[in-house]
């Protein structure tokens, strides 16, 4: 099977939940949940950095799926301020796990760029406090976790965390404060901005070198 993407649909709490579904050409050996920047700011599952992340996974042989948060897309309600977004990605991979049961128990790994690391640190907390399955790899770029929380925020020790060091929406100042009680490091792009402009190369690669270990 060629590598494509396909348009799918969830139920989300406030509606459809819109997404895109980047497969690789062979079959699967895992898949990704990539979640995308502010939907207030004109974040989509489209922006630069998502489908950097999403290449990154299907060229190591995972599918990656990428949800448009509530009123983006076809998705229906209107923007939550991270509480209702959570919810639905909740719900979300639930389904998935029922769908695609023959993906969906392979490895697996939670990516997010900006406020989609903020819903991703908030999922990882619940369903480790929940005993559920958590993802073997966790990649945080242009890390929001201590913006919009709801609940707790955590990822773990091993999580890859990359950041601008010129970051103009969350200072790199405002992510060590995060990741310093956690004792997780931290990956420094330097002179890169927020949006990775120019960077997004280097952005992959990494991404690419810590897949491999899956």
């Amino acid at each position: 099977m060629p590598a494509h993407t396909e348009n799918i649909y969830f139920d989300g709490l406030a509606g459809v939940i819109d997404c895109a579904m980047d497969w690789p050409d062979d079959v699967p050996n895992g898949w990704a949940l990539i979640l995308h920047p502010n939907p207030s700011q004109g974040g989509t599952r489209d922006n630069k950095v998502v489908t950097t992340l999403s290449r990154a996974c299907v060229q190591q042989g995972l599918v990656a799926l990428r949800p448009n948060f509530r009123g983006i897309g076809a998705s229906g309600g209107t923007f939550d301020h991270g509480k209702g977004e959570l919810q639905d990605m909740a719900a979300l991979v639930e389904q998935f796990r029922v769908r695609y049961p023959e993906v969906a128990d392979k490895p697996w790994v939670l990516g997010g760029f900006s406020f989609g690391t903020s819903i991703g640190v908030q999922l990882y907390a619940q369903w480790e406090k929940q005993g559920k399955p958590l993802p073997n790899i966790v990649v945080l770029t242009g890390s929001a976790a201590l913006r919009f929380r709801h609940s707790e925020a955590k990822a773990p020790e091993d999580a890859l965390v990359i950041h601008g060091e010129q970051d103009e929406v969350v200072p790199l100042a405002e992510v060590m404060e995060w990741a310093r009680p956690l004792g997780m490091p931290i990956v420094v792009i330097p002179e890169a901005g927020h949006f990775f402009h120019g960077k997004l190369l280097v952005l992959r690669q990494l991404v690419q070198t810590r897949l491999k270990a899956l």
